[in-house]
């Protein structure tokens, strides 16, 4: 069971400003909670119990909405908003987190080698929040099984219009049983150089090897530490399988993307889903 997962949440998100200017992007609201708060209760319905939260400067909302808020707690406790007490002393509650911060813009490989501290000669898992997931089993979870059944790295992959591999990390695999083994991988190609359409979302379980494949790398597309890079070396040196993910995945990282995912979960939430979906019909 891989225990450790890594956030990295220090990133500017510029595609959000104004919003952005003072709030980070990991704290913008989807329906009743912030992005970062879906993919951090994902890792922890998928036995994920230590937290590392990459984070740079003007990110002290994300330690503030963990952190205990006791004025907050009592105020609500004694006003009898019993359901909104139980709610935020949850969320204060719910994990152990460490932070650090990632003191500059580097790139998310850079990011990722930022809490190697934290993580020691084992495992690990990294989310990136802005990639939000939806299904039965926890995306992780998911993740989880084929590492439990090869012992190996696992990065979760979904199929992405050809017209749009230009925005992500693009795998080349193999398929080896009814697993995907993962041979090369190229960040943000053109169409006509993709060697496929399989993109990686965001969720990854790693071997403590690409920490040391990190340390070493040079920085590529953005001048910036590719974490698609140290991978595909990995994949040479050791097993790295892929997974087709099951379930809805929201591309929250744009602000189509977010608008997207506003509406999929505010139809269904089971306090404001049905009279969401009424206001919707009347402004169409």
């Amino acid at each position: 069971m891989v225990t450790k997962v890594v956030f990295p949440a220090a990133g500017l998100g510029t595609r959000f400003l104004p919003a952005t200017k003072a709030t980070p992007k990991e704290m913008l609201p989807v329906v009743d909670r912030p992005l970062i708060q879906y993919a951090v209760e994902e890792a922890l319905a998928s036995g994920m119990t230590d937290i590392v939260m990459v984070t740079g400067r003007g990110k002290r909302a994300i330690e503030d909405h963990f952190d205990i808020s006791a004025e907050l707690e009592s105020s609500l406790h004694q006003a009898g908003k019993d359901e909104l007490y139980q709610e935020v002393s949850r969320i204060a509650r719910m994990a152990k987190i460490a932070y650090v911060r990632q003191k500059q813009a580097l790139g998310l490989g850079h990011a990722v080698l930022c809490a190697q501290p934290w993580l020691g000669n084992e495992f690990f898992a990294v989310s990136l929040a802005d990639e939000l997931m939806v299904s039965e089993r926890p995306v992780m979870q998911q993740l989880q099984d084929v590492h439990a059944q090869t012992g190996c790295s696992v990065i979760a992959l979904s199929e992405v219009p050809v017209d749009e591999v230009h925005r992500y990390g693009i795998v080349q695999a193999n398929k080896e049983g009814d697993l995907l083994r993962l041979t090369d991988m190229v960040e943000k190609p053109d169409p006509e150089d993709a060697p496929s359409n399989l993109a990686m979302i965001g969720r990854y379980i790693f071997s403590p090897r690409l920490l040391d494949i990190l340390a070493q790398q040079q920085p590529s597309v953005g001048n910036e530490i590719q974490l698609t890079d140290a991978i595909a070396l990995l994949a040479q040196e050791e097993p790295v399988y892929g997974l087709i993910i099951q379930g809805q995945r929201f591309d929250t990282g744009n602000p189509l993307g977010f608008l997207i995912a506003n509406v999929a979960l505010g139809l269904t939430h089971p306090k404001y889903g049905d009279d969401f979906r009424h206001a919707l019909q009347d402004l169409l």
